[in-house]
């Protein structure tokens, strides 16, 4: 247990019998009545955002979540294989808790996995992975009406959105909160 004084992001709330992550807070101290605490709270499980709003001091129950590193192994028919760098032992994790992590994640990668009671809650990747650009379309020089970027494929088959120079086989670093591309590698 905890009060509402004590909320930090991130912090992982078990409201209702479901789990919310703290996206961000803030106290607020109108001139006239009590003191709350405003809230942005994510579903851990459905990624559904919402606001809350607590009464200062208020006690919140707390869930207990081990993040542990993890290195992605492979794709065993639909399920993730994920195993811990300490024990070695192999996780399945299903394609819902993986989520978007899919479209930059390689084989071989590092990752966190967060659990809640032995439970895979969700897949925190590095802010940026450097991915080689399978197939892309030749840029035409001059061509600015597009903004100067063109679509192209990566290697975990994600499509994003590169300037005109670049070409297939370069490797590239992507923003792997937005997807967005970062610089060559």
């Amino acid at each position: 247990m905890a009060t509402t004084n004590d909320l930090k992001n991130g912090m992982v709330l078990k409201l209702d019998n479901q789990l919310w992550s703290v996206v961000e807070f803030q106290h607020v101290k109108p001139g006239k009545g009590p003191a709350f605490v405003r809230t942005k709270l994510k579903n851990v499980l459905s990624g559904k955002t919402v606001d809350k709003t607590f009464n200062a001091g208020v006690k919140v129950e707390t869930a207990t979540v081990d993040r542990r590193d993890m290195q992605y192994s492979y794709l065993d028919g639909d399920m993730y294989v994920f195993m811990d760098t300490s024990t070695w032992e192999q996780t399945n994790v299903t394609p819902e808790v993986v989520g978007d992590a899919k479209d930059f994640m390689l084989e071989g990668q590092d990752v966190i996995v967060a659990f809640h009671e032995g439970t895979p809650l969700y897949i925190e990747l590095p802010a940026s992975v450097v991915l080689e650009i399978t197939f892309t379309e030749p840029g035409l020089q001059g061509d600015r009406s597009s903004g100067g970027t063109k679509p192209a494929t990566v290697e975990t088959g994600h499509e994003i959105q590169v300037p005109l120079f670049l070409e297939q086989g370069t490797k590239v670093k992507v923003d792997t909160r937005s997807g967005d591309y970062l610089g060559r590698a």
